[in-house]
């Protein structure tokens, strides 16, 4: 990320839930995806409660979770895209309890293995990240969120811990949900800056280019995944589709962060 501000590149990550609507789908979605622009490609672990996501994403998770996948399959589609791509880095977003189930000296060592270079866990409390991050140092990052309600305070004990990008959740809310204010994103992304040299991105609500565009105008770059979710979900009778569709949605979103 300090590589592509250096550049003066905005961020584009995008995200998709790893199974859906099939596993066969997950790798050529992924590097659909970097063809049409992503930097990053932000890889779901369906969980049954994931209590951040909104209902798009929620539904992804289920259907996932009924085709059978698992932990196992989520870093088995890392390393298929690592035979195709070894350079785009792929963060993986989930829930604590896939780390608690098998401890996170384990955990690290199978994200490591795959080929994974950050994680997202949502429930998971920088003060109580000091385990995890001392088994992925090094070799992966974790990174924290900061949301509209974090106090000065606040953001500077999660910058303190925070490595690789800081994700600034743009809304009160699910992902996918409301309307942002971008004078309030312009606000809290000035007030983390002054706590951190990190690029910050903001996730959570950026529906389209439009919004992509004014937000990107404030951050080092947007994540978007509700919208890319639901593009798949409306192909989910036309699989062969969805690599096009994503490749021209990704292109438009490119295209709109390099505007701002």
């Amino acid at each position: 990320m300090t590589e592509l501000r250096g550049a003066g590149r905005k961020a584009l990550v995008a995200y998709i839930m790893t199974g859906d609507p099939t596993l066969e789908q997950t790798v050529p979605a992924m590097r659909a995806l970097v063809r049409g622009g992503a930097d990053l490609v932000e890889l779901g672990i369906p969980f049954s409660d994931p209590e951040a996501d909104g209902p798009i994403i929620q539904a992804a998770a289920e259907r996932s979770l009924a085709n059978g996948v698992r932990f196992e399959d989520v870093l088995a589609q890392v390393r298929t895209f690592r035979e195709f791509d070894d350079a785009t880095p792929i963060i993986l977003m989930g829930y604590l309890n896939t780390v608690e189930r098998m401890g996170s000296e384990v955990f690290a060592a199978r994200i490591i293995d795959a080929g994974v270079d950050g994680l997202i866990m949502v429930n998971l409390p920088p003060e109580e990240s000091a385990a995890l991050t001392e088994h992925l140092r090094g070799c992966a990052d974790i990174v924290f969120l900061a949301t509209p309600t974090s106090t000065d305070e606040r953001l500077a004990s999660i910058a303190e811990l925070a490595n690789g990008f800081l994700y600034y959740v743009s809304l009160k809310g699910t992902t996918g949900a409301g309307h942002i204010e971008v004078d309030s994103v312009r606000d809290n992304v000035a007030r983390i800056r002054g706590v951190t040299d990190l690029p910050v991105l903001a996730g959570f609500g950026i529906k389209d280019a439009d919004t992509a565009r004014s937000i990107g105008r404030y951050t080092d770059g947007v994540v978007v995944g509700s919208a890319i979710v639901n593009a798949m979900a409306e192909l989910e009778g036309q699989p062969e589709r969805i690599p096009e569709r994503l490749q021209t949605m990704l292109g438009d979103l490119r295209r709109a962060l390099d505007e701002s």
